[in-house]
């Protein structure tokens, strides 16, 4: 085991790299202001450590799998795709896995950088076009596929369970935006409200979503 481990001892830079990078990213497009958007970035916060911590840490969700079940899982990097290796489909499985996560993440990111511009540049007024005139909280949305990329891509138990948390967390701050700007902007925002969806654009506005 102390063999198994020792090329995650070496990756430990690259964990601290990564939940750097995260970070920065999340708290310069979220720009959280109040208390409730401090908790909901919070919560990502704690899902890019418990993430990046395992991924190039410690191997804490297959050393618990191991421990509990009878499972035999080597303790080695590419075991942490877990999908592929409780399935058993191999290399291909892991690759497979790892395409589909970052698609989803890619796109998420792309949603939270253009809900940042939008409003950034924007903001003062009642955004209903481009990726506002598909999602009313697209930045949100963003936030849901990179979490579940990253669950497909490399899922923990830590991951998994604070999942949950970041889509009620924001859930629950958008529905408060809404009520601020349903006060502020009247009718037109109920049209608005009306006519585009929450989070997840209709059928036929996927592929329009990312092409916005």
């Amino acid at each position: 085991m102390e063999s198994s481990l020792e090329q995650w001892r070496t990756m430990w830079p690259y964990a601290v790299l990564m939940i750097v990078i995260a970070s920065w990213v999340l708290y310069h497009f979220l720009a959280p202001a109040s208390w409730r958007d401090w908790a909901g970035a919070g919560a990502v916060q704690a899902f890019i450590i418990a993430l990046y911590a395992e991924m190039y840490g410690f191997p804490l969700t297959i050393y618990f799998l191991t421990s509990v079940l009878p499972l035999d899982i080597p303790l080695v990097h590419d075991s942490g795709h877990l999908w592929a290796t409780l399935l058993g489909y191999g290399r291909g499985g892991q690759i497979t896995e790892m395409t589909i996560g970052y698609a989803f993440i890619f796109i998420g990111l792309i949603l939270v950088i253009r809900g940042w511009v939008a409003v950034y540049f924007d903001g003062d007024r009642l955004l209903t076009e481009g990726v506002y005139g598909v999602v009313r909280h697209p930045q949100y949305t963003g936030i849901f596929l990179v979490v579940f990329g990253q669950l497909v891509h490399w899922p923990t138990i830590p991951t998994l369970m604070l999942a949950p948390v970041i889509v009620l967390a924001y859930a629950h701050l958008a529905r408060r935006e809404e009520a601020r700007l349903a006060e502020r902007f009247g009718n037109a925002y109920a049209e608005y409200r009306q006519r585009v969806p929450m989070f997840f654009p209709r059928w036929g506005q996927l592929r329009q979503l990312i092409a916005v």
